[in-house]
């Protein structure tokens, strides 16, 4: 616990924020040790790359004062191997976008939400189109093979393939949807920090509404209508996106590269005695 009264409310924040955590790693058998070495190695990789000194190459005894790790245990984690192998998002980001041009783009589907079943290869619209149209440069089979694998897409007997979640949240396996827990809640947390230290005269969007006193008829309504609201929302800023994004719109203008996007979650909890 920190010994300052200052970072009393940083402590609790991290608690809460941790306790959730902690339900998905206990889930996975993961004990405590494990934790710790990953936070060893993220005070590491954060202090090493964001808290150097202007013109001066970071060192191991800097990293080691930041920290409050010693010399030895910075000088091992600074050397594990390259991780750049480990799921950068880019595949989870591709396969979204494709998902959400099938939903709103009316070359196919409706123009209104209802996508079409594709053929692999047709002189009209097909699956191969949507993918050179909206994923960049990813193989096409590749493609469908993510889709086919996280449960997204089915094939059909006469070989169409048909749209089954408008989103991609994989259906199979926990570790993709593990990899959208790191992802998702990392940029959560990027923007509060933004707001908090980085530029808070020019604050990033950040809003929530709540209220804890509602029947359990009426969450049933809040799901289904958060979940058609919110796709509309998130559909509208997509296409608006999709517009200056260079992989989709080569022919967009302006300098350097951002990622930039905007997420939504509903979050429910029982507070009544019988739950």
């Amino acid at each position: 616990m920190p010994k300052s009264k200052s970072q009393r409310p940083l402590a609790d924040a991290t608690l809460q924020l941790l306790r959730p955590l902690v339900r998905i790693l206990l889930r996975n058998n993961v004990p405590h040790q494990a934790l710790a070495e990953w936070a060893k190695q993220a005070y590491i990789e954060v202090a090493d790359k964001e808290f150097g000194l202007d013109g001066k190459k970071q060192t191991v005894s800097r990293i080691a004062i930041l920290t409050g790790l010693t010399r030895k245990e910075v000088q091992r984690l600074l050397h594990q191997p390259d991780k750049s192998a480990l799921p950068s998002g880019e595949e989870y980001h591709r396969a979204a976008r494709v998902i959400t041009g099938w939903v709103r783009d009316p070359d196919f589907g409706d123009g209104k939400g209802h996508p079409h079943p594709l053929r692999m290869e047709a002189k009209g619209a097909s699956f191969t189109d949507l993918v050179k149209r909206y994923s960049g440069d990813m193989p096409v089979r590749a493609m469908l093979d993510e889709l086919l694998r996280v449960g997204a897409v089915k094939q059909l007997k006469d070989g169409r393939i048909c749209l089954l979640a408008r989103a991609y949240v994989p259906q199979k396996g926990a570790a993709e949807k593990l990899h959208i827990l790191g992802s998702d809640t990392a940029d959560l947390i990027a923007t509060i920090d933004h707001n908090l230290y980085g530029a808070p005269a020019k604050p990033r969007f950040q809003r929530k509404v709540m209220y804890d006193n509602v029947p359990l008829e009426a969450a049933k309504d809040f799901q289904v209508l958060v979940a058609a609201q919110s796709q509309e929302l998130l559909e509208s800023l997509d296409r608006w996106l999709a517009q200056r994004d260079r992989d989709v719109n080569p022919a967009a203008k302006g300098t350097g590269r951002v990622r930039l996007g905007v997420g939504l979650y509903h979050f429910e909890e029982r507070l009544d005695k019988e739950s």
